[in-house]
């Protein structure tokens, strides 16, 4: 089988705090997994940012104490919301953090979907966009120049010194989270590492064949950037008993996080943004009027038909749920039709305890990963 290294996607369920956990304690069996994995080879670590309703509202934080509890395991969020943070500040936290794990950080990126998170905060949604170009210039020139001296729309600088830089030369990996076209073309244009989470199978080979298509026509130097795909994955002894663990977590939960319409299950976070004054924002679907863009709108088609259908998801490829011989020969079909490097899974999915998460991290780690080495 081909070569192909293997991350953690930690999803931290929302059903662990609405069972009475406190936060504490489920920031430490997180902490736990992240040392299980890595025991277990798997290559990278990673959580995603959400404001207002997450537990990873500051993934630097959170990774520092990763970092200390690891030791080879590359660790990073996909993504960091770059509008929300100080391009500067941020330009530190990652190049301390960086230091602190003696250089495995995977820095990725991505402008945000969430109307709402925008909203409260004060920031303009429909500037995301251009704002997170400038912020990530910003965060290259703070990373490989001693002085960063800009006048840009959004911030300007005199002669900032920030520090320190990171440990890995010139810069940490840098991953584009990309779903739009221009999304893709702005990784490719740049020369940035790209990843998916949510597209089914046949969307996906078509993003990445777009990626690779632009990404070739800019004739960079060097060889092509990595490609990272995320998906739901469960692993039990046998077929049927992966099914019957799985099926019950996967249908009519949230699987991935998401807004308004598209979202279902635990109450932690969902309820207190429902709720509030402002909710999702000005429209139901959580994107204001970009959910009605085609590419929105065949996400939210494919949330919905992972909330009814179990057989969706798998004939999709948006969950690879089986034995670990059925597991792998589906990831070695998956790879070979969209192509990727890295694959992320998540194994803790709608209300799955985590005894069975655990269970499914040590199959996948002791009898997957090994047929790709």
């Amino acid at each position: 089988m081909a070569d192909l290294r293997f991350a953690l996607w930690d999803s931290f369920p929302e059903s662990e705090v609405d069972g009475g956990s406190s936060i504490s304690e489920v920031y430490d069996r997180h902490i736990g997994l992240a040392r299980l994995v890595e025991e277990l080879g798997y290559h990278s670590y990673f959580v995603i940012e959400h404001q207002n309703r997450e537990l990873i509202s500051s993934p630097s934080v959170y990774l520092t104490a990763v970092a200390r509890e690891t030791e080879v395991l590359r660790i990073g969020a996909m993504i960091w919301q770059l509008p929300f943070h100080h391009p500067l500040r941020l330009a530190e936290e990652v190049g301390m953090l960086d230091q602190l794990s003696h250089g495995r950080v995977e820095f990725g990126t991505g402008i945000g979907i969430h109307e709402h998170e925008f909203m409260r905060w004060g920031l303009d949604f429909y500037a995301r966009g251009a704002m997170s170009q400038e912020a990530l210039e910003i965060i290259k020139i703070a990373w490989t120049q001693d002085e960063v001296t800009y006048d840009g729309k959004f911030w300007q600088f005199n002669e900032a010194l920030p520090a320190p830089k990171p440990f890995q030369k010139p810069t940490p990996p840098i991953w584009v989270g990309a779903h739009s076209k221009a999304a893709l073309e702005f990784a490719a244009k740049g020369n940035y590492h790209v990843s998916q989470n949510i597209d089914v199978d046949d969307v996906v080979a078509e993003k990445f064949d777009y990626y690779r298509k632009v990404w070739r026509e800019c004739n960079h130097d060097g060889p092509m950037p990595g490609v990272f795909l995320q998906r739901i994955v469960h692993v039990a002894e046998t077929d049927a008993l992966a099914r019957e663990e799985a099926e019950k977590h996967l249908v009519g939960r949230a699987t991935l996080p998401v807004a308004g319409e598209m979202a279902t299950g635990g109450s932690f976070g969902r309820s207190r943004v429902s709720g509030s004054k402002i909710g999702w924002g000005s429209s139901p679907r959580g994107m204001g009027t970009e959910s009605d863009l085609p590419d929105n709108v065949e996400r939210g088609r494919v949330f919905k038909m992972m909330g009814q259908s179990y057989d969706f998801s798998i004939e999709n490829g948006v969950a690879i749920i089986g034995s670990p011989e059925t597991v792998a020969r589906k990831i070695q079909e998956q790879q070979k039709y969209i192509g990727y490097d890295l694959l992320a899974t998540t194994h803790g999915f709608g209300d799955m305890p985590l005894d069975l998460v655990e269970k499914s991290v040590k199959l996948f780690g002791k009898e997957v990963i090994p047929a790709f080495k």
